[in-house]
């Protein structure tokens, strides 16, 4: 008689309709959910990143075994634990004289790696099944990649509509369009008000995972105290519908827009939801398309919504596949400068970035315009070694897993894959971010002034990089006008920008090699977790700064 089929489920594949599940006896079948070591620690990931997944996992277990599964859960302080995926599912096939593996592929080349040598080490089959939560399979997209010169992601993202039927009339777009990005970009308004975002307060199971994470993970980067994520699939559908009904109709218009204090604006903050497997894709855009269909929500919003799920996401996964493991070694530019000690503290003049890293340590978040034109931005004019601001990327996100993280940092951020993306490098100077912030009018740097002291620095740092990749971007049709701006100006001019350039990158502190310890939380690991938890309760007042944030931000022009 053959043994039962072995499930694991990895902690971004936490959706109850997975390939893996599908058309499976219940009483044939044992669900293998595993907190590993490995998994923690191949990068120092934000805390609340870690709470986030075991969290999820933890209730997605207890949700499968009430819907009739037989779940065997591995937690991170079972004593037995080997610390890896690959030491579990040797052991839960032995512990249960499993006669078949069965598991759907999963996001990371490391994984499937991984997942490539079980058979041969267990001596049973493992069937690894495509993940069918995404609207292309790998398959198709190297089909769609397949002989084309330019890999555009406007064009597979029309692709994709006519596939779903998205905003679609008939054979055309709705409205007449494809992409509604030239009305998404407002400057924040002075009497904007967001609505809060919605309040999960972690329950039980959460705290005992924050305290955890507090104790075995005190030297991660990261606050636990302002800890707010769905960690299950109601509550993620809970903050999709808040997101639907309270903030679409202004995500779009003011989906670019930056302001000092308010980290979530009109935004989603779905990613994390959408990408455990808490939230399904397809059914967000749907959602959201209806709002429209109601009057509920204007084209421009929901377009760009739709666009950042089925074409971006969907492109950027179809990228990392195609273009793995080249794009993790890749550095087209050949950038050499260390990572800044300010990525890690915040302790920076420049207003931008300050607030930024304030809203990545606090909230593990930051929206899209503040990792690409502010923290990329610099990363790509200061020259940053690709592969140091990638880790960081990683590190820092919950949201963030390396099959999205790197085509968005390495391509599309640092132009490291020289083009293959992005036809254009995303460099800015101070005057796009003053467009579309708040932030330059308190800054100390003055964004008006070009160069020499006080300048903000993303000034002549924009004229330093184009120059010093002349020979690179002078032919390229999105961006060669720059230069006869540049060529305008005369050597004097010129000469001072650049000098300015090197003044400042001198001054820049390179992440020193105890970054953890002295960035992370200052609270003492020793303590036993109930006095941990006591003491996580003095760290709320983190939480309360950030609602003392939002609300000088409401009330300013009161």
């Amino acid at each position: 008689m053959a043994g039962k089929t072995l499930v694991p489920i990895l902690g971004d594949q936490l959706t109850h309709t997975l390939a893996s599940l599908e058309g499976l006896d219940k009483t044939k079948a044992i669900v293998l959910l595993m907190e590993v070591w490995d998994e923690t620690r191949y990068v120092k990931h934000h805390k609340q990143k870690i709470a986030l997944i075991f969290s999820a996992m933890r209730h997605f277990a207890a949700e499968m075994e009430e819907r009739g599964w037989t779940v065997d859960y591995v937690k991170l302080t079972d004593t037995a634990n080997t610390g890896s995926f690959s030491g579990e599912v040797q052991r839960a096939a032995k512990r249960h004289k499993a006669g078949a593996v069965r598991v759907v592929e999963p996001g990371e080349l490391r994984v499937r790696q991984m997942m490539d040598g079980w058979a041969q080490a267990l001596g049973i089959p493992v069937d690894i099944l495509p993940d069918t939560r995404f609207v292309c399979a790998i398959d198709e997209f190297r089909e769609w990649a397949d002989g084309r010169r330019e890999l555009v992601m406007e064009t597979f993202y029309r692709t994709m509509r006519r596939k779903t039927g998205l905003l679609m009339a008939g054979d055309g777009p709705e409205g007449g369009e494809w992409n509604y990005d030239a009305q998404n970009r407002a400057a924040p308004d002075r009497h904007l008000r967001p609505p809060p975002v919605p309040d999960f307060a972690p329950d039980a199971m959460t705290q005992d995972v924050i305290a955890l994470v507090e104790e075995r993970f005190a030297d991660h980067f990261g606050d636990l105290a302002t800890f707010n994520w769905p960690v299950t699939a109601a509550q993620a559908d809970a903050a999709l519908t808040a997101f639907i009904d309270e903030r679409l109709a202004g995500f779009g218009k003011y989906q670019d827009a930056m302001v000092w204090g308010q980290d979530d604006l009109f935004h989603s903050l779905l990613s994390t939801s959408i990408n455990l497997g808490l939230l399904d894709p397809l059914d967000c855009c749907r959602r959201a398309e209806a709002a429209y269909q109601a009057g509920d929500a204007p084209l421009n919003a929901v377009e760009g919504f739709v666009r950042q799920i089925i074409g971006w996401r969907e492109y950027i996964r179809g990228m990392y596949w195609l273009e793995m493991p080249a794009l993790r070694e890749a550095n087209a530019l050949d950038a050499t400068r260390p990572l800044p000690e300010f990525y890690w503290t915040g302790e920076t003049d420049m207003r931008c970035i300050a607030d930024c890293v304030r809203s990545t340590r606090e909230n593990a978040h930051a929206h899209h315009i503040q990792r690409l034109m502010v923290l990329g931005n610099f990363a790509l004019i200061a020259g940053i070694v690709p592969q140091q601001v990638e880790d960081w990327f990683l590190v820092v996100y919950a949201d963030a897993y390396e099959w999205v993280e790197l085509p968005n940092v390495a391509a599309m951020a640092l132009w490291a894959d020289k083009g293959r993306l992005a036809s254009k490098p995303y460099a800015a100077s101070g005057n796009y971010i003053n467009k579309m912030s708040d932030y330059c009018g308190a800054c100390a740097y003055t964004v008006s002034r070009k160069f020499g002291p006080g300048a903000c620095p993303f000034n002549p740092l924009y004229w330093h990089f184009m120059h010093r990749h002349r020979a690179l971007f002078e032919r390229n049709r999105r961006i060669s006008r720059v230069y006869a701006n540049w060529d305008r100006m005369g050597p004097e001019k010129q000469q001072a920008y650049l000098d300015s350039a090197e003044a400042f990158l001198a001054t820049l502190k390179p992440a020193s090699s105890g970054w953890a310890t002295e960035c992370s939380s200052s609270h003492d690991s020793s303590l036993p977790l109930p006095a941990r938890r006591q003491e996580l309760a003095f760290a709320m007042d983190i939480r309360q700064q950030r609602d003392a944030r939002r609300a000088c931000y409401h009330q300013r022009d009161d």
